[in-house]
Order: structure tokens, then C-alpha cells, then sequence
């Protein structure tokens, strides 16, 4: 058996009964607050131009949920989040619950097809799909936590994999596929960094191909018969044919979406049309521009000098994620860290990738910048996460190597 690099893992989270740190202001990570601060500024300023000249969108509802977010974050940087490391099985229950309760009756919204949002009286609409990427982040990290950067069993991995597929098979039922991939993503992210085997992890790989495979011919043999498509909607498999075929792709149709959103990119140039002259979507002409398609406005407006000021800040975010994620003394804090950073890299290669033809499109938002209320509590609850990772996960008398086989 070969050995991998030397990994450096801290021990688990403190036995109960140790006494509590005191949360200080001293312990506040600034560069990674500062961080913070700049990249929703700048979500906020190209939210603003890409939601007014469109009545749907309201911008005060933007700031609404940077305000929840903003006091979500403070909350959950002051707890300490190793508290949370046992709770396995209530993370389980909360996904089910969370996931499945837009098909409660009465209270279950569907838009475009999806059973995805809930609506409960005269409050705003949510989506509980998205407030579960929290508790997703916080089963995939407790189930692997309990090996301790080593997981060799076959029997153990399946179980670990099986656990981890809950939400996923509970997202489906909506369905909501982007969302669902996120949650795959998550799960990878936490099997890879919490020492699966390499050899059971290619194998899992080639069983999903395999299974993604026997879909779509199940579907052309469903479609053979009964003249329609039952696994996958037909949205979806003109997304993927779109994607395998841009150049012959119907623009009036089904490649409209991906042509507009490359005009808005192209048109922007170096130094971009200027802040709030963009004609594509004050036009109305590219689609779901404040939420999807959010990258494309700001590469029209400012350029290709917005683009790089973002992709900065990302990567100054992703830098100073992986700084705290060293940091931390237990293994729980560690794979909160990578599965919250490794989520956000997904979907920002996911949604940038898309308006420029290089990936499916996906309803995938892109992180602090598309327009969504719930959106921004999630990813501020999630930086909330970090934060107290970093302000109580700190000990360096604790930590230990392991080696990972392959």
C-alpha cells in the first residue's frame, strides 16, 4: 500500500467539560472580515444596477437579507462550533425536514417546474433547499470527523456515502438538480479531505457516471414508448444538449439564454460600458440577469477590470479560508472550513462557467454577488462558521500527522 503525502490532522473536538473559551474581539480574523466587507459591497452595487430597470427584483429586500445575514454571522461566529460535532443524527432529521417541506400542502411553491420555495402567510418567500447547504456542510462534516482523517473500511465508507446521499435523494424529489450537484460537491469535498481511500472514491466516481449513463437511456427507451420524457425534465436535457452543441443550438430557443449571455460578456470589453449602462439587461434582452446571469452583467458594465477585481477577491477569500482551516485544532473544524470554501469554488466555476459556454447552465447563483435574500443569510451564516472556526478551534498544542493511503 502506498503511502500519500504527510497530512497534517488535529485531534477531535474537546471532550464535554472542558472549560469554555471566552469569545473576544481580539480573536476576530480582520483581513478575512475585511475580505468579506468588500466582496458583498461590490455584490451589492452590481445587484443594484441589474435590479433596476426590473420591477420583479427589490433591492431593499437585497440589503434585508445582508442585514439578517450580517447579525446570522455575528451569532455564529461567537458560538462555538465544536458543540455541534455529535449531532449527526439531528443534522439528518433537519435535512429531511428542511428539503422536504415545500410539498407540504399549503404552504409549497412552485416556479418553473420545481417544487422549491415555501411560503408561509405574509412572509417573504424562502427556499429551504438553500438553508440546508448549512446543515448539509454540517452532516457531511460530522460523519467524517468520527474517522479521524483516515477512512479505510469499505463497510464504513458505504455508510458514510449513504448518509451523505440523504439530501441529495431528498432535493431530487423537488426537483432541483443545481442545488443537488452543490450537495454532491459538499460530499466530495468531505470524503476527499476526511481521508477516504482513493481506490473506493474512483469506484464511487465510475458508479455515478454509470448510473448518469443508464438514466438518459432509461429516458430515450421511456420516450420510445410513451412519446414523453419521465426521468429528466425536458428543460434539462436542452440544457445539456446546448452545452454539447452551442454552435447548432436553436437562439430563439433553447440557446438563447447562453448567446445573450456571451453578447453581455463580450460587449463589455476592457474598462466595461460603465456602471448602470449595460443595454442587455436593461433592455430586458438577457435573462434572469440579477440572479443566474449576474456575472454577465458586471463583466458588461465594468469589464473585464470588474471581472478581475472579483476573481481577486474570491481568491483572496479562498486564501485566507484555507489559513483558517490550518488553523484549527479539530478535525470537524477543519472540514467545515474545506466543505464551506470547497462549495463556494464549485459554484463560482459552475455559474461563471456557464455564461461563458464552458459549463451546463444551472440555476447555480453565484456566491455574494446574485441577487436572493436567502442566498445571502446562507453564505453569511456559513462565514459566520468560519469565523468561529477560527476564533475557537485555535490550538496548536494539539495537533498530529496522519498519512492517507491510497
Amino acid at each position: 500500500m502506498n503511502e500519500l503525502t504527510n497530512i497534517r490532522v488535529p485531534d477531535p473536538a474537546p471532550v464535554q467539560g472542558k472549560p469554555r473559551r471566552v469569545f473576544k474581539l481580539s480573536s476576530i480574523n480582520w483581513p478575512f472580515l475585511i475580505v468579506t466587507v468588500l466582496l458583498v459591497a461590490y455584490g451589492l452595487l452590481v445587484v443594484y444596477s441589474a435590479v433596476s430597470a426590473n420591477e420583479d427584483y427589490s433591492f431593499t429586500r437585497q440589503l434585508a437579507g445582508v442585514a439578517v445575514g450580517a447579525i446570522a454571522m455575528a451569532l455564529i461566529w461567537m458560538f462555538d462550533y465544536r458543540r455541534l460535532s455529535e449531532y449527526t443524527t439531528l443534522f439528518i432529521v433537519l435535512n429531511v425536514v428542511l428539503i422536504l417541506s415545500p410539498h407540504v400542502p399549503g404552504i409549497g411553491v412552485n416556479t418553473m417546474g420545481a417544487t422549491s420555495w415555501v411560503k408561509i402567510g405574509p412572509l417573504p418567500q424562502i427556499q429551504p433547499g438553500e438553508f440546508a447547504k448549512i446543515t448539509v456542510i454540517l452532516l457531511d462534516a460530522s460523519i467524517m470527523a468520527r474517522y479521524q482523517g483516515r477512512l479505510d473500511d469499505v463497510r464504513e465508507y458505504c455508510k458514510a456515502v449513504c448518509l451523505m446521499l440523504i439530501p441529495f435523494v431528498c432535493i431530487m424529489t423537488q426537483p432541483d438538480l443545481g442545488t443537488g450537484l452543490v450537495y454532491l460537491f459538499i460530499a466530495a469535498i468531505a470524503l476527499v479531505v476526511g481521508g477516504a481511500r482513493l481506490k473506493h472514491l474512483l469506484i464511487t466516481l465510475g458508479i455515478c457516471v454509470a448510473l448518469v449513463t443508464l438514466v438518459f437511456l432509461l429516458d430515450e427507451a421511456i420516450k420510445g414508448s410513451s412519446g414523453e420524457y419521465k426521468l429528466l425534465k425536458q428543460y434539462q436535457r436542452d440544457r445539456l444538449l446546448v452545452f454539447m452543441n452551442q454552435d447548432s443550438a436553436d437562439l430563439t430557443d433553447e440557446g438563447y439564454n447562453l448567446k445573450q449571455a456571451k453578447v453581455a460578456i463580450g460587449s463589455g470589453g476592457l474598462f466595461g460600458q460603465g456602471y448602470m449602462q449595460g443595454s442587455q439587461h436593461s433592455l430586458g434582452i438577457l435573462p434572469e440577469a440579477p440572479t443566474d446571469f449576474i456575472f454577465c452583467v458586471m463583466a458588461e458594465e465594468l469589464g473585464f477590470f470588474g471581472v478581475m477585481v472579483l476573481l481577486g477577491l474570491y481568491i483572496a477569500l479562498f486564501v485566507l479560508g484555507f489559513r483558517i482551516a490550518s488553523a484549527s485544532s479539530d478535525m470537524f473544524g477543519l472540514l467545515i472550513v474545506m466543505c464551506i470554501v470547497g462549495m463556494w469554488l464549485f459554484q463560482i466555476l459552475e455559474n461563471i462557467g456557464m455564461t461563458c459556454g464552458l459549463m451546463p447552465i444551472t440555476g447555480i447563483p453565484l456566491p455574494f454577488m446574485s441577487y436572493g435574500s436567502s442566498f445571502m443569510v446562507v453564505n453569511f451564516a456559513l462565514l459566520g462558521f468560519m469565523g468561529s472556526v477560527w476564533s475557537h478551534g485555535k490550538d496548536n498544542s494539539n495537533r498530529v500527522t496522519y498519512a492517507a493511503s491510497n
